[in-house]
This record gives C-alpha cells, structure tokens and sequence, in this order.
C-alpha cells in the first residue's frame, strides 16, 4: 500500500493483506501524465492495515466560548465540529475503532491524506495549466471507511479529518439537526455518488445522490454548492458497491471491489488483445501499409503505423493526407478534430488517431477491442463503450455529460462507433 507511514502502521502486512478494493480517477488511462509519484497517482488500492485507524462517534459537547472550543481540541481525538453562530459550536468527539480501517482522499498533500486528487482536465489540450486553474476539489474531499471483517463493506463520508484531526463546519456551511438530536452537513461542492445497478454484467445508470459528513444519503441539491440540501434518500445507504462513482466536483472515482477486480480484466489480458489485434495485419486501404497499435506503455504519443479512424463511419486507416478540406472547411471548434471525407464510403466527418483503453478497472469484460468513442478515439470492447456512452458525471455546477473513462473527453451522440478494420489483401 502506498500510503504514508504513520505512528504504529506498518505499510501492508507481508504475508496476504486483504484487499479492500481500488478507486480510480476516471481519464487518466492507466497513469498521469508524468508518472504516478507518491499519493498523487491514477489509482489508489487500499489495503487491510496493519492496526486498525479507523474512529466513531463518541461524546458530543455544546460549546459557547471559544476557551471551551479550545480545551476540546487539546484532547487530541478526533472532533467534528459545527459552528451554529459566534457564540454555539457543537463538537462530536470521535474515539478509536477497532473494527474499521479508514482512507482519506482529498487535494491537500499532507500526511492525512492518503490519495491526492487533483482536477481532471477533461481531454481538451486547451484546458489551462492546472497547477495555475483554481481547483474545486475539497483539500480534505471525503474518506472511505472500511470494515475489516468479511464482507469488508466500504462506507464513503464527504469531508476528511485535517492535519488537526478535526473537520471544520463554518457558519455558512450547510448543517442540521437530525430527528435522533444528532448533527450533519454537507461541503461546499459536496461529494456526489452513483451506484450502477447490476455491474458489470448488465449495469443500468443509478441516481446521483449526495453523501453528508455522517455518511447519510441525500437527492442533489438544486445547485452543486447551493445553500439548502435535497430531501432524505431513505433507504438508501453509503456503502459502496462494485462499479460505484464518486464525483468530487473536479475529478470522478471509479470504485471497484477486491472481488470485482479479480474477475476484471487485467493488462495482461489488454496487451494479449493488443497483440492479437495487431497479428491480424489490418491494413491501410489508401497506402496499403501494414497498422499497428504501440504497446500499452507507449501508448500516449503517435507513430507511424498508428491506425486512424474515420469518427462518422468507423473505418479505420493509416495516417494519410487523402480528403483533406480547404483551409477554410478545416477551421478546428474547440477541441474537435477537423472533418475529413472517408475515401471508402465518402462520409464526412473528424478523423483522429486510435488509442488503446489501458485502464483495465474501467472495463467491463475482456472482449476484443471494436468500438472507439467519439470524439477522442479511444478504443475498447463494445460492452465497455455502451455503457460509458450512457452514464452521465457531474459536470459544472448542475450538469450532466457521458464523458471517456481513458480521458474524460466530453463524449458526442452516439459516443462511440463500430471500428471497421481492412485485413490484409494477400
């Protein structure tokens, strides 16, 4: 496990850990960009640990001073707290839990946090730099608690513990009072959930729902950071499942269950795909040259046997100059390939590089890969471009979109198309 050391934790047991499960960001296929590094990485296995760091909810004080506040926190535990005015802050004190190991995610790179996220660009070149772009994502976004007995549930709560072990509620955070007397909030940008119904084997998107501090369930609020939350999801519970999505209002985790993973595929399964692919020789029909993907490590810039696609009819050829536009036809929109005629079957329509999908957790069987999505080119079994096709994330503070899970590229209707492959003529 790659989480940071802490006092009396040793990294992973040596002998078997029990794998929790995996999340992963959504469009990053595979790795960043310059290489995973540390806690800020694409995906982040959470592992039983060796002493268990989970907490729960203990005593809750009602505190009217600010010295109050203070001889609280010098206690070292851990603490919630909500402020209700200048005068009123309510603290639940959290105590050790022996039967649950707890995971932290977030923005912030200090050693609570256990897996940095930062904002997902979104497959346009053009995005601004974002180590210069203000980001949305929480520094201490959510925590994943997980039971460390069978079956090992994983429960996810929107905020995490700071450096202080404390989690901060201000006056204009949203807050209540529960019916029981117990008190709950949301964050800023909240932290959104959808559980897809029969993952994999014949998945149907869920509904969106927000995830409060306590880890209750909730309908979206009207806008992403509005001042009033949805009504109660009763019912409806936090624990993740297999195929579960996690939206942190600038990045999208997909979480898949140590079960889930060892009946996905894995890259040894996409690599024996690639190879298989390429063994059938598909040809160019215009330059009659033998294609070829590049292996999955080198799979993020082009070259010369790279196989292209005509998006609007899926046939697939060598990079050529055949068909090309007037100047002026070619004007690129933001972020959309320029149209080219298909020498085949005439249509028009974008014409981009193909790329292998190299994320295998974001697949959702090991068949051969036929389809790419629309537009960014991105090729993986048809299963898997179906489904993604149709799963709207959150996007911006009250909007919807089918994004490609390899690089989170905003997907066109249809999303995907059927690759046409010409073999070879001898």
């Amino acid at each position: 496990m790659n989480s940071p050391k802490r006092d009396g934790d040793d990294e992973v047991p040596v002998k078997d850990p029990v794998k929790y499960g995996e999340l992963v960001v959504l469009g990053y296929n595979g790795s960043l960009p310059n290489g995973d590094r540390g806690r800020r990485k694409s995906r982040f296995a959470l592992y039983r640990r060796a002493k268990a760091n989970g907490v729960k909810p203990s005593a809750v004080h009602i505190l009217n001073t600010p010295q109050d506040s203070k001889a609280v926190h010098s206690r070292g535990q851990h603490s919630i707290s909500f402020t209700l005015s200048r005068n009123q802050t309510v603290v639940v004190e959290y105590c050790h839990d022996d039967n649950t190991d707890m995971f932290q995610i977030g923005r912030s790179t200090e050693s609570p946090i256990d897996f940095v996220v930062t904002d997902t660009s979104g497959g346009s070149k053009e995005v601004e730099d974002p180590s210069i772009a203000p980001s949305t994502i929480s520094r201490f976004a959510c925590r994943v608690v997980c039971e460390r007995s069978p079956p090992y549930t994983a429960r996810i709560y929107a905020a995490g513990f700071d450096s202080s072990k404390n989690i901060f509620l201000g006056e204009k955070a949203t807050k209540w009072k529960n019916p029981d007397g117990h008190m709950d909030g949301l964050t800023t940008n909240g932290v959104l959930v959808m559980h897809p119904e029969g993952f994999p084997d014949d998945p149907k998107q869920g509904l969106w729902r927000e995830i409060s501090v306590c880890g209750d369930v909730y309908a979206l609020r009207e806008t992403r950071s509005g001042p009033t939350r949805g009504k109660l999801a009763e019912g409806e519970s936090s624990a993740l499942r297999d195929g579960s999505l996690v939206d942190l209002c600038g990045a999208t985790l997909l979480w898949r269950t140590g079960e889930g993973l060892m009946r996905a595929p894995t890259l040894r399964h996409l690599e024996a795909l690639r190879q298989e692919l390429n063994a059938s020789r598909p040809q160019c029909p215009v330059g009659l040259s033998t294609l070829a993907f590049p292996s999955l490590p080198r799979s993020h810039s082009l070259e010369e046997r790279q196989p292209w696609v005509y998006l609007s009819c899926g046939h697939v050829h060598g990079r050529h100059d055949w068909g090309q536009r007037s100047e002026g036809e070619q004007r690129r929109g933001e972020g959309v390939a320029p149209r080219r005629e298909c020498p085949l079957c005439r249509s028009e329509g974008p014409y981009v590089p193909l790329w292998l999908g190299s994320e295998p957790a974001v697949y959702l069987d090991a068949g051969p890969p036929t389809h790419g999505f629309v537009p960014c080119g991105h090729v993986c079994s048809e299963r898997t471009a179906r489904y993604w096709a149709e799963i709207s994330l959150p996007h911006g503070t009250h909007a919807f979109r089918p994004v490609c899970p390899f690089c989170s590229a905003a997907l066109s209707t249809p999303g995907w198309t059927r690759l046409i492959f010409q073999g070879p003529i001898d």
